[in-house]
């Protein structure tokens, strides 16, 4: 469980947290794979979100997806570029968080991955949740915490109740 002071400052920074859907790179699952090839290079990002028609959230696409299917046995070819589309190569086994969300169990899946899709119940994508913005919200946590807080160590604490 994380301390009371830096929940409660994680908490009243969480919307800073999320970067929104409108503003987030992402694919439509019918792309073709070169439309999706050619975002993905543009905006040089890992990995993007993919989305169907009413801006649902389906999965994520990455680089090496789209590249695993151009890669043969002896040759790279990119005619399964315009024959296949996002929705055949994406992940779509992929942790998402609702919003408004935990704090402390964003804290947790970050470690594993550099984003999370915010996703509502309905499954719209809303935005993601990057490990660089919390990091951000960490730092100004470490260089503010005694603006909010009285600090003492325990060490001191102990020598000022001894009789």
């Amino acid at each position: 469980m994380l301390n009371q002071a830096i929940d409660h400052m994680m908490i009243e920074n969480r919307e800073h947290f999320m970067i929104p859907g409108d503003v987030v790179a992402s694919v439509s699952v019918d792309n073709s794979l070169r439309h999706a090839f050619l975002v993905l290079t543009k905006v040089r990002y890992a990995k993007i979100p993919v989305l169907d028609n009413q801006g649902h959230f389906k999965g994520l696409l990455s680089l090496p997806m789209i590249t695993d299917e151009m890669l043969g046995l002896d040759d790279v070819s990119v005619e399964a570029l315009d024959t296949q589309c996002v929705g055949d190569v994406m992940e779509t086994d992929v942790v998402t968080v609702a919003n408004p969300y935990d704090v402390e169990n964003v804290l947790h899946l970050l470690v594993d991955n550099p984003f999370l899709p915010v996703v509502q119940d309905d499954g719209s994508f809303t935005g993601i949740v990057t490990r660089r913005e919390v990091m951000k919200g960490i730092n100004y946590i470490g260089h503010n915490l005694d603006h909010y807080y009285q600090m003492t160590p325990k060490e001191a604490e102990a020598e000022h109740s001894k009789p």
